[in-house]
């Protein structure tokens, strides 16, 4: 993909596929015979939605940069870096069935399953055109099976897990996943969910996407040995996966995911990856303070979008054809962040739109009467 000098992390800028790293790459899927059958059974199709996937993520946080930089918004939370961990996830689920609760660096969750760009932009604008209608920087909409979440972190752990009993108890064949950081693995609703959706065999994944960092604290200073004993804690299945790998992250949630709607239970998901940025706009001197250069340098060879690109090359698939699909959805997200800013005037919430007497939940949160309760 085109590297910006102005928006990437220096270590992209130059990015140049390491054939270390994409045989690497391809061989964590070659290792695992469930994994490698997964993977198969993908058309170029799939293969390039994913491909998709990723550049829609990496751009739209390039367009919320721009807008930082320029003084439209203060800050932006980004996801630069771990892309494959949200895009891989979400492709593993069945569209318009399951549900999943983002938080706000998984944005790409949003977009892959349905929620237009335009709409996730205005939620950065407060526009009433914002799936909160302006109320909210946190987005989502049932109709396209995303949870807004709230902003404390591990929060929607128990609510992932209640969703999820809901969906047993109807003995309905659907899926609720979410995302738990590092940082969030030491928060008492994270501890509650887990237990909750492990005591009751819920059809839940929950996905521990570590980035190695929580704020501006490194991991190492609060979780010595990792979390690959945490399955065994909880007592569900555990599973492991390379957060920078978006296949191994796909073939990883679908295992689970199936495990899942065969009733037999929750999984829990270790994703390991790395925050290229701060923990938002504002501080990414401070994470570049937090970690030694060498961490940024070692972590840069394996972007995970220029990785799974070398992968689709060294597969058959062309140069030129992978340049078509960036092209189309630069032109995507250029289009929806034009739109957003150019409606911002005329889209401001006024104070009346506060009210919440006489609004039912179905205006409240988009999506609610077409999916019920769940």
């Amino acid at each position: 993909m085109q590297r910006h000098p102005l928006l990437d992390p220096p270590e992209y800028v130059d990015w140049r596929p390491d054939p270390e790293r994409t045989a690497a790459f391809a061989a964590r899927i070659e290792s695992d015979p469930a994994r490698r059958a997964i993977v198969a059974a993908l058309d170029e199709a799939a293969k390039l939605a994913l491909y998709a996937g990723l550049l829609r993520a990496r751009l739209h946080d390039y367009a919320l940069k721009r807008w930082v930089r320029r003084g439209v918004i203060s800050k932006a939370w980004l996801g630069t870096g771990e892309e494959a961990a949200t895009v891989g996830a979400v492709h593993a689920l069945e569209r318009g069935i399951d549900v999943v609760a983002p938080m706000i660096r998984n944005a790409a969750a949003l977009h892959e399953l349905g929620i237009p760009l335009e709409a996730m932009f205005a939620a950065y604008l407060g526009t009433e055109d914002a799936p909160a209608a302006g109320r909210d920087l946190h987005a989502g909409d049932l109709s396209a099976g995303v949870i807004q979440p709230v902003s404390p972190v591990g929060a929607m752990a128990p609510v992932i897990a209640g969703v999820a009993l809901a969906f047993k108890q109807r003995r309905e064949a659907r899926v609720a996943l979410t995302w738990i950081g590092d940082g969030a693995t030491k928060t008492g609703a994270v501890h509650e969910g887990l237990n909750l959706a492990a005591v009751l065999s819920v059809p839940a994944v929950f996905i521990l996407q570590n980035n190695q960092v929580a704020l501006g604290t490194r991991l190492d200073q609060h979780q010595i040995d990792g979390f690959g004993d945490w399955p065994v804690m909880y007592g569900i299945a555990g599973l492991e996966a390379d957060g920078n790998n978006v296949l191994d992250v796909y073939a990883a949630t679908k295992l689970a995911a199936d495990r899942a709607r065969r009733g037999e239970g929750p999984s829990l998901v270790l994703v390991e990856t790395f925050r290229m940025g701060g923990h938002a706009t504002h501080d990414e001197a401070e994470a570049r303070r937090t970690f030694p250069a060498d961490l940024f340098v070692e972590w840069g060879r394996r972007d995970p979008v220029g990785c799974y690109e070398a992968y689709l090359i060294d597969s058959g698939i062309p140069a030129d054809r992978l340049a078509a699909v960036e092209a189309d959805v630069t032109a995507e997200v250029d289009a929806a962040a034009e739109g957003a800013l150019a409606a911002r005037a005329g889209r401001m919430p006024t104070p009346e739109s506060a009210r919440l007497e006489g609004i039912t939940a179905a205006e409240r949160q988009p999506g609610l009467a077409a999916r019920g309760a769940s």
